[in-house]
């Protein structure tokens, strides 16, 4: 069996539960006892038998390369303890099929199972990995169906075809006596006992459905929806299905698999099975073969082993590096990101072999984090059987096999960008992010890292991240200095980020970074090609030789003109913003607030508090457009300048996405200042009773009570004459024009 299959190690997970014990015997006794199944896997069983049963070949693929890993694994546990072999048998897989008795027989001279770990490891799934792999249900069966070995799951994938699975397993190094025999009908149970076994290994035995339309087998209840073959499994028992399924899928693994030898029976006019064995797959490893002789399509089934999926990968590269350092590689870039991608301590996807001898499956000192999605096999010729962790972190060979992997996945990457760009796209949306990474991690290979790099562009009119910084140069207009770029949460926030305006005037293309890593990106991406990165939210506008003098010269004469009312707004707002001014980035937008040149920004800051963290102290300085109509309101309206400053402020902080810290604050002084209701009477409680008191200051309800008093009484005319004419629109009412005078 796969010993990599999840375990259940946290005191929190649930471990089955016992439903029926003949005489009361716990878990480590000898006796018969039943145990419920953990709830998850009892989902995943439903889902197994009723909704993957046209993709049943899958079941042979996940319990052959179980056999195999446990093969692997004896293998490698022998290195220490040699007595595990047991008289040193070929190590081999078999499969035998009885089509009287109607099953199926996996069988291999593997590390084995003890009754403690038969109970772990086939009754309870690790949380983590089947919250995942049920969320990544699609409905799509041939999709769905890719998903099982990815989430250690594969073992269940047996009742697709099976209406009970016996296992018989004797761990390596444990007594005859102590065997152990563990069977279920895919219900909500199973059942263990100890039994004698001589030989060490497990068979897994199938005990095959009935053909559920013809015979009314388990399943028979949805039979009206399934198609007749799908559900047909007398195939299954003939020996040439199984081979092809063999072929087709596990022809690389290195152990021979092998069936009974089928003869021709000239008194029965049938083909009979022998007792001699024979070898139904090439059993060599695939890395150590000439790419000459391997094809694509080969190729790709040992990918499909790796991954214990049904994908294909986007490409692979398979080389041999002699020197000082001997090894195979054969390396894969997945097509799909997998489920855990976020978890930097995920293990690796890379197996380590030392001369075809299975070593580890999670060797992550073979490629650096930011490589995590990498998956493929590395043979060493150099390292020692006895490898251990501690020797990997420290070996000098290990070290160059690293650096020698990273720059093939390099070359690989490299050369799927300027061949295969649509691949290339596929490959980014599922990576990039992680790929950005290694920019601060990986500084021997920062230059080809950051050459990889795409991003969304406003000079493109979708979202997809296709410009890399050599494209962005290349098109720089005539005089431009600096790159320049946005952050914001969404592709969609970027592109109406008021700070572009005056960008897309003047056609100067504008990177938009979306990914959460990108602020920790341009910590240490801050130039390229001896061009700078600039934020277009962040410090003062320099266009540098894109402005024209006589435009500056208008600009400085506009700032003069407005410095009074800017100050008036800047006293306002008080210690809330760095500095209030006359924006030049502005087009359409009234207002916008922009990060010191060494602030964080916005975003940043907005990411840390939703992490939990505490963001550095950051005032903003608030940018405002003389050009826009509601500043030409506030100009007339001076003697609200306080209420009109605030609200310019709540509409700059919502517009680059941050969180008002009093939004119904905000949303009663703008409706006030809307309708005409002057908020300073609203605040005393002299206002109509719809209106809701306002603070002058903050927008907070601070008024003497009289408004909620009032109720529906009717409101002296006094009040609404002096609120009409208080009224910026220059008041509805009496039709005067809105030009914002007063009386």
């Amino acid at each position: 069996m796969n010993q990599n299959e999840p375990t259940v190690n946290d005191s929190a997970e649930p471990k089955p539960s016992a439903v029926h014990d003949a005489d009361g015997a716990d878990a480590t006794s000898s006796a018969r006892q039943t145990l419920g199944f953990q709830t998850e896997v009892s989902q995943l069983l439903n889902l197994m038998i009723h909704s993957l049963y046209s993709n049943r070949e899958i079941f042979l693929r996940e319990l052959v390369s179980n056999a195999s890993d446990a093969c692997d694994r004896l293998r490698f546990e022998a290195l220490g303890r040699p007595e595990l072999l047991e008289g040193g048998e070929e190590l081999q897989i078999r499969i035998d099929v009885d089509a009287q008795a109607r099953t199926i027989t996996i069988s291999d001279n593997g590390i084995g199972l003890s009754r403690a770990e038969a109970i772990e490891h086939l009754g309870t799934i690790a949380h983590s990995g089947t919250r995942e792999f049920f969320g990544k249900l699609t409905g799509d069966q041939a999709r769905d169906a890719q998903l099982i070995g990815q989430f250690g799951v594969g073992f269940y994938s047996a009742f697709i075809v099976a209406d009970r699975v016996t296992v018989i397993s004797r761990r390596a190094g444990v007594p005859t006596g102590e065997a152990v025999r563990w069977e279920s009908a895919g219900t909500g149970e199973f059942s263990v006992e100890t039994v004698e076994r001589v030989a060490r290994g497990t068979d897994v035995i199938l005990h095959l459905r009935t053909n559920d339309r013809e015979e009314g087998g388990q399943g028979a209840d949805a039979a009206d929806a399934f198609d007749p073959e799908a559900t047909s499994f007398d195939d299954l028992l003939t020996r040439w299905k199984l081979k092809s399924i063999v072929q087709r899928y596990s022809d690389h693994i290195s152990l021979p698999i092998r069936m009974r030898k089928e003869e021709w029976n000239e008194d029965a006019k049938e083909m009979r099975a022998t007792d001699e064995w024979e070898m139904v797959n090439q059993a060599s490893a695939l890395w150590t073969r000439p790419k000459s002789e391997i094809d694509d399509e080969q190729y790709r089934n040992f990918y499909q082993h790796l991954s214990h999926g049904g994908d294909t990968p986007l490409a692979w590269t398979h080389a041999r590096v002699e020197g000082r350092t001997e090894y195979t590689q054969l390396l894969y870039l997945p097509r799909h990101a997998p489920f855990d991608l976020w978890d930097r301590n995920r293990r690796s996807g890379v197996r380590l072999y030392v001369r075809r001898v299975f070593i580890m499956d999670d060797a992550e000192q073979l490629l650096p984090v930011w490589l995590r999605f990498v998956r493929g096999v590395i043979d060493s010729s150099d390292l020692p059987l006895n490898v251990s962790r501690e020797i990997l972190q420290e070996s000098r060979d290990v070290r160059m096999i690293r650096e020698g992997s990273t720059r093939r996945i390099l070359s690989l990457l490299e050369d799927l960008a300027e061949n295969r760009p649509e691949d290339y796209a596929t490959f980014w949306r599922e990576f990039g992010a992680v790929v950005k990474e290694g920019v601060g991690e990986d500084f021997a290979n920062r230059d080809r890292i950051v050459a990889l790099l795409r991003f969304a562009s406003t000079a493109s009119s979708d979202d997809v991240p296709t410009t890399s910084l050599a494209d962005y140069v290349a098109r720089m207009k005539e005089g431009q200095d600096r790159i320049f770029y946005v952050t914001a949460d969404t592709p969609a926030a970027a592109r109406s980020s008021p700070h572009l305006e005056v960008f897309r005037k003047k056609g100067i293309e504008v990177l938009l970074l979306t990914d959460r890593v990108d602020e920790w990106l341009l910590s240490f991406l801050t130039e390229f090609d001896g061009k700078p990165l600039a934020s277009v939210a962040r410090g003062d506008l320099e266009l540098g030789k894109l402005e024209d003098e006589a435009g500056k010269k208008a600009a400085e004469q506009v700032a003069d003109e407005w410095r009074p009312l800017v100050e008036k707004i800047r006293n306002a707002l008080g210690d809330e913003v760095s500095e209030v001014r006359v924006s030049y980035r502005l087009v359409d937008s009234a207002a916008c607030l922009v990060s010191g040149e060494h602030e964080i920004s916005a975003h940043l800051e907005r990411m840390l508090r939703q992490a939990g963290q505490e963001a550095p102290a950051r005032k903003p300085a608030l940018e405002i457009n003389p050009d826009h109509p509601l500043l030409a309101r506030v100009r007339a309206d001076e003697a609200h300048v306080d209420d009109w400053a605030r609200l310019l402020l709540g509409q700059a902080m919502l517009a680059e996405g941050s969180e008002l810290k009093d939004p119904a604050g905000f949303v009663r002084r703008m409706n006030l200042l809307l309708t005409g209701i002057d908020p300073a009477a609203a605040g005393n409680g002299e206002a109509a009773a719809t209106a809701r008191p306002v603070n002058d200051s903050v927008g907070d309800e601070t008024g003497d009570g009289s408004a909620a008093a009032a109720g529906n009484e009717p409101v002296a005319d006094d009040v609404m004459s002096s609120t009409k004419t208080a009224a910026p629109t220059g008041g509805a009412a009496d039709g005067e024009a809105a030009s914002g005078t007063r009386d």
